[in-house]
């Protein structure tokens, strides 16, 4: 049964209806993109509204998911003025109050990467303070933006059925398959076969080498009943057989990546990335480099071949398995040191020596202003620095520190690595001031 309808006098456009179920609805036209995968709209009460599966320009009928006093985060379930990019849904389990994994599967591939640019260039504008055209390039590996992923983390019901979490929320949505996963992931059998007992799962593999893993997270006091499955299976951070690991090409170089070590998801993105890092680095052998955030040595490698043995690279990560696997694939290379260590200022200050060049990758989270700080207090020594990033709010926020010390951002390159969401891959090369 519908209640008060109520019209918003500064915008006669805006109308809220609360239902008898206690669900409201906002009636809205919508604006820009937003972080989180939505668009920006205004309630008759002036607050913000974050509109998940909408565009720009359209008007919608929104369900309010949840409120703050200042924002309201709500769903478009109804499209009254429809934008011309807009697109059914490759994925039949998308859409408002289901799968919570992609938020751009409505809006036409191209589309979703002005969007994404846009918002790099707003944050570049608003937060880092500085007007830069963006273009957000394609990756090799994904078929119009499908079959990329080569990671999966599912949840599993009480029944042992797999599945994905709905967004924002602890509610099960039980899939068959998923579009965005590569085709070795669903050769798997994961998301046909029973877990009972198991919580989580991550399905894990590499497609050039043909080698496949399952991560189990099991249920509490319960020994979970594994399928019969052609992947190699880790119960709880155990390996059930050999070791729990895949290892997967780059340029021509094997890594071992274990359980529970990132890596990159899209099937093209490391190869692309260590390229685009190589060029922005531009190594000159004997060149001493730092690379932080080191994971398990994608960088590392790379640039300890091409300073030589006459350079230096200094890998620094704090996970321990990581670490283990960056000695590992740079076992080779003598010139090529790890080091266990948060990244910390104290650690920047004085425990990485007097680099020519510092890379670094952080968590989504980015480095933060007092690591920057701490970078700029090498910028005496330092002939670059490249910062890899995959979100733009950090991003912008970090290398701010560094142009209010009059460094230049003089390369920004920005990739769809993860095609269908928001998100998107930067890579940035800064210099420090001549002065210095």
């Amino acid at each position: 049964m519908v209640g008060d309808t109520i019209t918003c006098a500064r915008c006669p456009r805006v109308r809220s209806v609360a239902r008898g179920d206690d669900t409201e609805l906002l009636e809205l036209d919508v604006g820009n993109i937003a972080g989180g995968g939505g668009c920006v709209g205004r309630a008759p009460d002036g607050r913000v509204v974050f509109v998940r599966h909408s565009l720009p320009g359209e008007r919608v009928v929104a369900r309010v998911t949840s409120t703050t006093s200042s924002f309201i985060r709500a769903d478009a379930v109804e499209i009254l003025r429809s934008s011309p990019d807009r697109v059914p849904p490759p994925c039949p389990f998308a859409g408002a109050g289901r799968c919570g994994g992609c938020d751009f599967q409505h809006i036409e591939l191209a589309t979703q990467r002005e969007l994404k640019a846009l918002r790099v260039a707003d944050q570049l504008q608003r937060v880092a303070g500085i007007a830069r055209e963006v273009h957000v390039e394609a990756v090799h590996g994904d078929s119009n933006g499908l079959g990329w992923r080569t990671r999966v983390r599912l949840a599993v019901d009480q029944s042992g059925r797999a599945g994905f979490r709905r967004h924002r929320s602890h509610e099960f949505e039980h899939v068959d398959h998923c579009p965005i996963a590569c085709d070795e992931v669903m050769e798997t059998g994961t998301f046909a076969a029973a877990w009972p007992g198991v919580e989580e799962l991550e399905v894990i593999v590499a497609p050039d080498t043909g080698e496949s893993l399952i991560s189990i997270d099991s249920a509490r006091n319960t020994k979970p009943h594994l399928p019969e499955l052609p992947a190699r299976m880790v119960v709880n951070g155990r390996a059930q057989q050999r070791s729990g690991g895949v290892h997967t090409k780059v340029s021509g170089v094997t890594f071992r990546v274990s359980d529970g070590v990132f890596w990159q998801v899209h099937r093209g993105a490391a190869e692309v990335l260590t390229k685009a890092v190589r060029t922005m680095v531009a190594p000159e052998h004997g060149d001493s480099v730092v690379d932080l955030y080191a994971g398990a040595g994608l960088f590392s490698v790379a640039l300890a071949r091409d300073v030589g043995p006459g350079g230096s690279v200094l890998a620094v990560e704090r996970d321990r398995r990581a670490c283990a696997d960056a000695a590992y694939n740079g076992k080779d290379l003598a010139h090529l040191r790890v080091k266990r260590a948060s990244i910390t200022t104290g650690l920047v200050e004085r425990g990485i020596g007097r680099p020519d060049v510092v890379v670094l990758d952080p968590a989504r989270e980015g480095a933060g202003t007092s690591v920057m700080s701490a970078l700029h207090g090498h910028a005496s020594t330092l002939r670059r620095l490249v910062y890899v990033s995959c979100d733009p709010s950090s991003f912008s926020r970090d290398i701010r520190v560094l142009l209010e010390q009059r460094w230049s951002l003089i390369s920004l390159r920005a990739f769809d690595m993860f095609p269908m969401t928001e998100h998107v891959e930067l890579v940035s090369a800064l210099e420090p001031p001549p002065s210095s």
